[in-house]
């Protein structure tokens, strides 16, 4: 009996799927990083919708790295939303989560930061942790609170970020929200081998990113389940899609922090595939999986 094939079920995912496929081509990594970039805009551009009523955005610097600030109608909390965008560290930018930024942040009832990190092959590991950085240090200098979001390498991101403010002693992060993250997971094992050919994200196209970003095998800041210790992190919540092969670093991450003691909320889409927050307006199940993201955000903004 053969295994079955790794395609979800639900309707609306599969109509995101098909929409993806016909602006990003399931072999884009084998494109030229120019070729990459126009599609994934133009991707973005297909999902991208108004702001909510009355937020306010506007583009900055923050310690030299371009920063978009995002203030809804209503801001009943101090604390600051830092977001970290995907894109396998080559394709991504202030402009293509912008209507999922300014949605959390209305949501949150918060202020949110969004981070355009360098991007590689230009610029290799590790600028775009150090990017993220100098923005999250400046933020906690100046008092507030702030909660650390990302999804795929932005996932892996704001993990990295949170382990490198505990290691120097920085307070100030009261939780850490990570969706579908890249977290230096074995790519011949588990998740990685049952998901390899799966839609919108393959192993083949993790190793690829891997390769791409330069990063020293086995850092436990670009690699977060290779920490020696995740012990006095924030609380987490993490959320993960079935049909992925990030699927397992997810899973392995939320177990170690909570056998370290941290507290963890874990979600599992089951009918999720990566890159799911884009279809939050066409599936039931991003729709559902992206209130909990929001819901989690809030909690942590009111701690």
């Amino acid at each position: 009996m053969s295994a079955p094939s790794p395609v979800p079920t639900e309707k609306g995912i599969l109509q995101f799927l098909e929409i993806c496929d016909s602006f990003y081509p399931p072999d884009a990594v084998q494109a030229s990083v120019e070729q990459q970039r126009h599609w994934y805009d133009a991707l973005c551009a297909r999902f991208d919708r108004s702001a909510p009523p009355d937020m306010i955005f506007a583009d900055g610097m923050l310690q030299r790295i371009p920063i978009r600030r995002y203030r809804p109608r209503k801001i009943s909390t101090r604390t600051i939303l830092l977001y970290l965008h995907g894109g396998g560290f080559v394709v991504g930018s202030l402009e293509s989560h912008h209507a999922i930024c300014a949605e959390i942040a209305d949501f949150a009832g918060a202020e949110l930061v969004s981070v355009d990190y360098r991007l590689a092959p230009e610029y290799r590991w590790p600028a775009q942790t150090d990017d993220g950085f100098a923005v999250l240090k400046h933020l906690l200098a100046a008092s507030n609170k702030v909660v650390l979001i990302g999804d795929s390498a932005g996932g892996n991101l704001a993990a990295g970020l949170a382990l490198r403010a505990r290691d120097e002693d920085l307070t100030g992060i009261v939780g850490q929200v990570l969706i579908y993250p890249a977290l230096g997971g074995d790519l011949d094992a588990g998740s990685y081998v049952e998901m390899a050919a799966a839609p919108g994200l393959t192993t083949a196209d993790v190793a690829y990113y891997r390769d791409i970003l330069q990063a020293p095998d086995g850092n436990e800041i670009a690699q977060p389940l290779t920490a020696s210790s995740v012990a006095g992190l924030p609380p987490a919540f993490i959320t993960v899609a079935h049909f992925d092969p990030l699927r397992d670093d997810g899973r392995q991450y939320a177990a170690r922090l909570t056998a370290e003691g941290v507290e963890v909320w874990f979600r599992e889409e089951p009918q999720m595939v990566h890159a799911w927050l884009r279809a939050r307006h066409i599936s039931d199940g991003a729709q559902e999986g992206f209130r909990a993201v929001c819901e989690a955000v809030r909690h942590f903004s009111r701690l």
